[in-house]
């Protein structure tokens, strides 16, 4: 089962160019293969998503746009994450209950993910969650 220290902000780096700046990013550079990307966007500023967790799915979270935070929680501890700069990324091993929260204005989430869709990966009841921490 994972732990919310097993969570980690990574810097993806940036190119920096008088006509802006270029993040990229390569297969190599994940430690899962990334399968779906999606993005939330247009949400309402203050406003929350999320909160679920993955049974098998990795996700690697980055505020392509704004801000928002991420409240991790693992069954027994809770960290919040800030982001808010493009080239940095959150990775959200499976097992780890995530909640966005607090979107500023405009901000994009843009989300890879090691798995494609699958209903049967999610939890979504926290009470639910914690069973299966304790199994």
């Amino acid at each position: 089962m994972s732990s919310i220290y097993d969570c980690a902000v990574i810097d993806l780096g940036k190119i920096n160019s008088d006509q802006g700046n270029i993040t990229v990013l390569e297969s190599s550079d994940f430690i899962f293969p990334v399968k779906r990307v999606f993005y939330l966007f247009d949400i309402v500023g203050g406003e929350s998503r999320g909160a679920h967790a993955h049974k098998e799915c990795h996700q690697f979270l980055i505020a392509a746009s704004g801000s928002f935070e991420v409240q991790l929680d693992d069954g027994k501890y809770k960290r919040q994450v800030f982001l808010n700069r493009p080239n940095m990324g959150l990775h959200i091993p499976p097992g780890i209950w995530a909640s966005e929260m607090n979107f500023s204005s405009g901000a994009i989430c843009l989300v890879l993910a090691s798995h494609t869709y699958s209903e049967v990966d999610y939890i979504r009841n926290y009470e639910d969650y914690l069973k299966y921490c304790n199994k």
